[in-house]
């Protein structure tokens, strides 16, 4: 079921939340209890498969009401080969069948010049059928536009990201003083619109989300940052928000692997609880 615009402002008023949850799957990270249940029922040829299914399964189960949305992040089941990719299918099939109502993000930052994009969008739109997709809009209008084809599915384009390296490029300045994530922000509103075109942008920037609003006031923004890598969920809230929220914060690491014990779903519900009340509380300061 394709969720619009409204659709998921409903769901973020209902649930009071704007969280995501990323799953980031990490072999190395999957505790034990996990492993032996993967040994009891799965074949060894498919205990990569199993172990990375079940822990999204039990993150999945534990998370589901205190989240909007979840985002699988490509490199962590490609990095697998053929298992990984099939417990990312798994995991998507997952989420359809037992929570249809949650935004399905896959983070796979893809960009490249046109015939390529359009077969980038076949795989995600068609096959895998998520929600959206993270694009890197480096390579101009032909390498996105191919994405936007898909009326029923959103484009969710890099602008400020929250890592270290995010200034080497992004806060360029042309000579008339704008800088290269403005330019991107203003030029990417002639090929989308705020029914299907989002915007990556990472909770460190902090004040920036000012800057952004002043040239996106009514897009949805996916904020990556929080939690691990010293995001404020407050700061981007005083300057992110707005009237239908338009903001869905990521948490990866900070609620999947919480624990790395017997319990590690139990704390990564209580991690998302603990957020999603936070959440509660901003929009309420917003609703005010």
């Amino acid at each position: 079921m394709f969720m619009n615009r409204q659709e998921l402002i409903q769901q973020i008023r209902e649930k009071q939340s704007f969280l995501c949850v990323g799953l980031d799957t990490d072999l190395d990270k999957i505790p034990q209890s996990v492993q032996k249940q993967v040994r009891k029922e799965y074949e060894e040829e498919e205990y990569t498969f199993g172990m990375l299914l079940e822990f999204n399964i039990r993150i999945i189960d534990a998370t589901a009401p205190y989240c909007v949305a979840y985002k699988p992040n490509l490199a962590f089941y490609e990095a697998y080969g053929m298992e990984g990719i099939a417990a990312f299918e798994g995991t998507i099939e997952y989420l359809k069948e037992n929570y249809p109502n949650h935004f399905i993000i896959a983070d796979a930052k893809r960009g490249d010049i046109g015939n390529t994009s359009k077969m980038y969008a076949k795989t995600f739109f068609e096959n895998y059928d998520v929600d959206s997709l993270t694009v890197a809009p480096y390579m101009g209008e032909d390498s996105v536009t191919p994405f936007l084809g898909y009326k029923d599915k959103w484009v969710i384009l890099l602008a400020l990201t929250s890592n270290k390296g995010s200034h080497d490029f992004q806060l360029i300045e042309d000579k008339n003083g704008e800088r290269l994530f403005e330019k991107v922000l203003k030029q990417s509103q002639q090929w989308g619109n705020e029914d299907n075109m989002m915007y990556v942008v990472g909770a460190t920037q902090g004040k920036m989300f000012e800057d952004i609003r002043k040239i996106v006031p009514n897009h949805f923004l996916l904020v990556p940052g929080v939690g691990a890598q010293g995001g404020s969920l407050q700061e981007v809230c005083k300057y992110g928000i707005t009237k239908d929220c338009g903001l869905l914060v990521n948490s990866s690491r900070g609620v999947i692997y919480a624990s790395n014990g017997d319990d590690f779903a139990e704390v990564a519900a209580e991690k998302a609880k603990e957020l999603q009340q936070e959440m509660a509380i901003e929009l309420a300061k917003f609703a005010d």
